[in-house]
């Protein structure tokens, strides 16, 4: 490096903002960071006016520590953009007060445990969409937040749970290992008769010589 050079290199690092100044400093040097991996599932139903949970776990390889946060933001069916209604930080939650979720957003998460997830409320075709969680933890950093398509659906338009279904299946399996069992049962209890017979039947024992 000449003489030249150097002069202007003090001379350009002289006059970089402040801010800029700090940030080339910082970024000289190696800093250890890894990813956040979010996980939600990718679509659920909900009926209207019931309460819909919306899971969201992530995992991190440092320490939960306060500087761990949690934000959710939604993004209406057929919106281009998307309005942050939750954020959960320093072990307080922060929900939105404003339309459409005022007073119906619930932590439900454990950041200890990793899990970020809220309950909303009395559930509406209006919250139709898509649902953000993206979580922080420095110094590691979120590569893609978890993303929740929710429907909601009229009520009792969901199929039930198949009692039905599982009690015929248990039914049927059992109807069919029936032949099976009633074999081995009659086998036991032939081979049983037999011994019995043996040691009990004095034709038997004198033709056999005993």
């Amino acid at each position: 490096m000449n003489i030249y050079h150097f002069n202007f290199l003090i001379l350009e690092t002289a006059l970089m903002p402040p801010v800029l100044l700090l940030s080339s400093l910082y970024l000289s040097h190696t800093v250890k960071v890894s990813a956040v991996e979010v996980n939600t599932p990718e679509e659920i139903f909900v009926e209207n006016g019931t309460d819909a949970k919306l899971p969201c776990t992530f995992t991190s390889v440092e320490v939960i520590s306060s500087a761990a946060s949690v934000s959710w933001s939604f993004q209406p069916e057929g919106a281009a953009t998307r309005i942050s209604f939750f954020y959960y930080f320093n072990g307080k939650p922060y929900p939105g007060k404003d339309i459409p979720f005022k007073d119906r957003i619930t932590w439900a998460g454990d950041l200890n445990k990793k899990d970020a997830s809220i309950s909303i409320s009395n559930m509406q075709f209006r919250d139709n969409g898509t649902y953000i969680c993206d979580v922080k933890n420095p110094p590691d950093i979120v590569v893609k937040p978890g993303e929740i398509r929710v429907r909601v659906v009229e009520k009792d338009s969901l199929p039930a749970f198949p009692i039905a279904m599982v009690a015929g299946i248990v039914i049927g399996t059992v109807t069919g290992l029936s032949p099976l069992i009633s074999i081995v049962v009659c086998l036991v209890i032939r081979k049983n008769n037999s011994k019995k017979r043996y040691s009990g039947d004095p034709d038997i024992d004198a033709r056999l010589g005993m």
